[in-house]
């Protein structure tokens, strides 16, 4: 006899555990607890087994009988529903593991070890800020290029397309290193070639002539600041080195006998030691220093 809701609501513990029966094998199991659970009797292979379906009220009779159901579904197509719900519940646990959040943090702390502070910390935002809130609980290897591209027009559409041109670069980093690693099999950013508008150009102003050159060694030779920053200035027209490797080089990377600096892998953008010759004049500064 089918069970109704009043009895499942007013199933009392009892001093040890007890069944009450449904039908096509499905029963509440009330514990001596008070804890209320589904479960289903079948066979498979000529076995008897059982399929959790849930607690009640969680549970209710209801979803519990459509749980039933989907089970004796699977068994006439020769499935065993409690090897599909592990399948299933699998599935789940590799979405979580593989999502796009927990690929793109482990891409960031491997790829980007040795990476400058500055880069982290752009890398970082770009991620936690622009692709994370959308994308972060996608499985990796699910995402679209439609998806994808709905994301970074988003972004676009805020009036920041180099924002958008490297947020595109950057998920197209993580999903590359899903596919180094196992997780996915093709990476959407590369589909997307073209699909964004131009990068906003910016023209900044350059010397181009001779003349307009010596007008500004002049004005350098004839700067009035600190000696430290007037030596900086003339190194730069000597080295032609970037403003921060000029700020940041120390004594130690000088050597005097081979007359060159010898800035560090660390230092470099692109991670390689770098030699600069040092010509007399630039010798003539470090030494006045």
């Amino acid at each position: 006899m089918a069970l109704t809701a009043t009895q499942v609501k007013t199933a009392q513990a009892k001093e040890k555990d007890y069944k009450l029966s449904d039908e096509k094998g499905l029963y509440l199991l009330v514990r001596s607890s008070g804890r209320k659970y589904w479960k289903v009797k079948y066979r498979f292979a000529g076995k008897e087994k059982k399929l959790s379906l849930g607690v009640y009220p969680e549970i209710s009779l209801k979803d519990a009988r459509e749980g039933r159901d989907e089970a004796r579904n699977l068994l006439k197509r020769n499935i065993d529903p409690s090897a599909q719900k592990q399948i299933e519940k699998f599935a789940v646990i590799e979405s979580v593991a593989n999502s796009f959040e927990v690929v793109g943090r482990e891409w960031f702390q491997v790829k980007l070890s040795n990476a400058s502070d500055s880069h982290k910390s752009r890398s970082l935002r770009m991620l936690e800020k622009a692709l994370f809130p959308t994308l972060g609980n996608r499985s990796v290897a699910e995402v679209s290029a439609p998806e994808l591209l709905s994301l970074l027009r988003k972004i676009e559409n805020r009036g920041v397309v180099d924002t958008a041109h490297r947020a595109k670069q950057t998920a197209g980093q993580v999903f590359q290193y899903a596919i180094v690693t196992g997780r996915a099999e093709r990476n959407p950013a590369n589909d997307l070639t073209g699909a964004l508008r131009p990068k906003n150009k910016t023209h900044y102003a350059a010397i181009t002539t001779p003349i307009e050159t010596g007008r500004l060694m002049l004005a350098i030779d004839a700067f009035m600041g600190t000696a430290v920053v007037r030596a900086g200035l003339k190194l730069s027209a000597l080295l032609f080195l970037r403003p921060g490797e000029i700020r940041h080089m120390e004594w130690s990377e000088i050597d005097w006998s081979l007359k060159r600096v010898e800035i560090p892998a660390l230092k470099m953008k692109m991670r390689q030691p770098h030699i600069v010759p040092l010509s007399t004049q630039a010798l003539d500064i470090l030494r006045q220093l």
